[in-house]
């Protein structure tokens, strides 16, 4: 069994890129042998598989949930995005390829460092499942998981999101308890060359996350002090970088999925939103201009959620914004910027509003710095910290920071803190009228959102998760009953 899902892996490393010479052997790819299947071969195919999936198609229907994106003119692959629409089919793909190409072969390399007592190894695998096992809690809220990558199991039960939350933060704990930062770690494209001490700065910063998550649902402040106190957190972003090539099927994943015009496709989906153009423009953020680029005439205009503007006259393809995407784009897990956002969140709890400024201008200081650009001081002072707002502050600059690169988080830590907020006047069809094609940005409210037009019906705010992955529901008959497009994940409620 552990070759049949080691030659899926490999296969889907393959197609996608060619990042490093680990993928250059003389055996034959699509049926290794026993021999073959070292963690030197297979971490490597598995982060790319976590690009693929995080970086991509996560980043994508996130960026249109955030109302970062909205649909380009004429064309309709992502228009349910935009309409806050999520199918089981949707995102079937996605969850079969975490679950058999990423959790599957994890498995495998835990069991194999495990017997080897290569513990640097043993993290790496680790912190990697865990970072799974994150995103899919917060995409689905509940899934397989004491019974998942079992094959005593064909139809495993679903965990709830906190029993998986705790599951996963106890594992971190083991393995790191294993490791010493001078311990070596087999190939890995995230780290090249590098040692378990970056590993467990990765699974520090992931702990935060995790932690920061439940803290609004269960009393971790300890454990998150602790952590703070350590000091032992990434001081550059964790992102897999300078391993795109500019070709096809080697290139960022995102670019690829939207931006692959540069290898002779023509589809595009993506345009700048309206509610992120309107907040960042209010007080002239430099970072826009790093994260979408302007129109054919030079200047920066915002789409609205739920149409596509088909039927206008006057808003052709020519006079949107698209994603400033390059080939060689990292694709980021966690950012100092988001790193720093969780500490000040942390002491503003914690009524130690010092140091949540101090924290929340790291934080915002990273994010321009992460953008190539300057002007932290106005965003700043656009969304001021202190102890009655700090929810507003941290939740508006992480949406505006996230944009840019990380879309999935920023819908993370809009359902999870709240804001921006949902608008109570401004509708989609105020913004936009389909049959009058009248456009009207200027009623846009700065820091807040938008019902899309013609939304999602069962959604009252902004799509709460995903409904049960097709691929599993279909097969599994301890698939939970779906509770709905506006029923929280655990840490959100």
């Amino acid at each position: 069994m552990k070759k049949i899902f080691f030659a899926s892996l490999l296969v889907l490393g393959l197609a996608f890129t060619s990042c490093d010479d680990y993928l250059d052997i003389n055996q034959d790819p699509n049926s290794p042998t026993q021999e073959n299947m070292t963690p030197n071969m297979m971490l490597p195919a598995v982060e790319l598989n976590v690009c693929h999936s995080y970086g991509d198609f996560l980043r994508t229907v996130s960026g249109y949930f955030t109302q970062y994106y909205s649909q380009y003119f004429g064309t309709s692959n992502y228009l349910d995005y935009s309409q806050f629409t999520m199918s089981p089919t949707r995102s079937s793909s996605t969850y079969t390829q975490l679950n058999t190409r990423v959790l599957n072969n994890i498995k495998t390399i835990r069991e194999m460092a495990a017997a080897n007592e290569d513990w640097g190894t043993y993290l790496a695998a680790t912190t990697l499942r865990v970072f799974t096992y994150q995103v899919l809690v917060d995409c689905y809220g509940e899934v397989p998981y004491t019974q998942a990558q079992n094959l005593e199991y064909l139809t495993p039960e679903y965990d709830d999101g906190q029993t998986i939350y705790d599951g996963i933060l106890a594992e971190l704990d083991e393995a790191l308890a294993k490791v010493s930062g001078s311990d070596q770690v087999a190939t890995s494209l995230l780290y090249p060359g590098g040692t378990a001490a970056d590993w467990i700065k990765f699974a520090n910063a992931l702990k935060l996350r995790i932690l920061t998550r439940e803290s609004g649902v269960k009393d971790v402040n300890a454990q998150i002090a602790a952590l703070i106190n350590e000091d032992n957190f990434p001081t550059s972003n964790v992102e897999f970088a300078n391993c795109w090539k500019n070709e096809a099927g080697q290139a960022n994943p995102f670019f690829m999925e939207d931006a692959f015009t540069s290898y002779g496709a023509s589809q595009k989906n993506i345009i700048l939103n309206l509610a992120l153009l309107g907040t960042m423009s209010e007080y002239g953020d430099a970072r826009l201009q790093a994260y979408f680029t302007p129109n054919s005439d030079g200047d920066y205009t915002g789409g609205v959620s739920g149409t596509n503007f088909s039927t206008t006259a006057s808003y052709k393809a020519a006079y949107w914004c698209r994603p400033n995407a390059h080939y060689d784009d990292p694709v980021v897990l966690i950012s100092t910027s988001d790193i720093n956002f969780y500490i000040a969140e942390y002491y503003a709890k914690n009524g130690n509003i010092g140091k949540a400024q101090e924290y929340y201008r790291k934080a915002i200081e990273a994010s321009f710095d992460n953008a190539g650009v300057t002007g932290a001081d106005a965003a700043i002072l656009a969304y001021p910290l202190d102890g009655s707002n700090y929810k507003r502050a941290i939740g508006i600059q992480k949406w505006i920071d996230l944009s840019g690169y990380n879309s999935f988080e920023g819908w993370c830590e809009l359902r999870r803190l709240g804001y921006p907020e949902m608008g109570s006047v401004v509708k989609g069809e105020d913004l936009y009228n389909e049959q009058s094609d009248s456009y009207h940005p200027e009623y846009y409210i700065p820091g807040t959102l938008y019902k899309p037009i013609k939304c999602n019906t069962s959604v009252t705010t902004i799509l709460q998760r995903f409904p049960y992955a097709e691929s599993s529901a279909n097969r599994n008959q301890n698939t939970p009953d779906y509770p709905g497009d506006s029923a929280p994940v655990f840490w959100a409620k």
